[in-house]
């Protein structure tokens, strides 16, 4: 198991950061390596700049984001660890998705052949989603659920035919007592215990 962590939050102290360390514990603990982008530690910039934009689809449109690029190629495991913010992700693990997931990289553009996209992740037999929110459950379902939409149906879908997913969210965080937010902890490290485990011979076919 090798696992690129993509973590995105502002604060040092906050909830997610310990959502973060549970998910590194565990991967530890099941005998996995892991690569660790702290998007806001490293100052990560979100933006797609004109210059990108123009290369999108060409051979060197990897270049400014090389050394994420080359984590995502090396993981077999991809895991996300964030806040979510009005439903969604926040900008910088967005802006992360437009210039990191880039054609020839997570995604085949269409050809003469082949009229959609295709998927350029299927060496990623695990995906996972571990996000706190401050809507309850019910308003977030209300509201699609656009963020795990984003990342368990679109990036899903370029990853290998039978990837492993897990997701775990806490809801209601400003009101969280001090024992939700343990128990969250806990089956976070289910989640992943859960995610590491072997595959079959069938999910580890792209």
């Amino acid at each position: 198991m090798r696992a690129l962590v993509v973590y995105c939050h502002p604060r040092a102290d906050s909830f997610t950061a310990a959502v973060r360390d549970t998910v590194l514990r565990r991967i530890e603990a099941a005998g996995g390596a892991h690569r660790l982008i702290d998007l806001y530690a490293e100052g990560f910039d979100p933006v797609l700049s004109p210059d990108e934009h123009a290369g999108y689809e060409t051979a060197g449109n990897a270049t400014p984001v090389a050394e994420h690029v080359a984590a995502l190629r090396w993981c077999d495991t991809l895991i996300f660890v964030y806040p979510t913010w009005w439903y969604g992700q926040p900008a910088m693990l967005k802006g992360w998705l437009d210039r990191v997931l880039l054609p020839g990289v997570a995604f085949l553009m269409p050809d003469e052949t082949h009229a959609d996209i295709r998927p350029g992740l299927t060496r990623v037999t695990r995906l996972g989603v571990f996000t706190t929110c401050g809507a309850s459950w019910w308003l977030t379902r209300l509201i699609g659920a656009p963020g795990r939409r984003t990342i368990l149906r679109g990036v899903r879908l370029l990853c290998a035919r039978r990837c492993r997913t897990a997701f775990a969210a806490h809801y209601l965080m400003d009101s969280a007592p001090r024992d939700s937010l343990a128990r969250h902890l806990d089956r976070v490290a289910a989640k992943v215990d859960r995610l590491a485990r072997p595959l079959s011979r069938r999910q580890e076919q792209p």
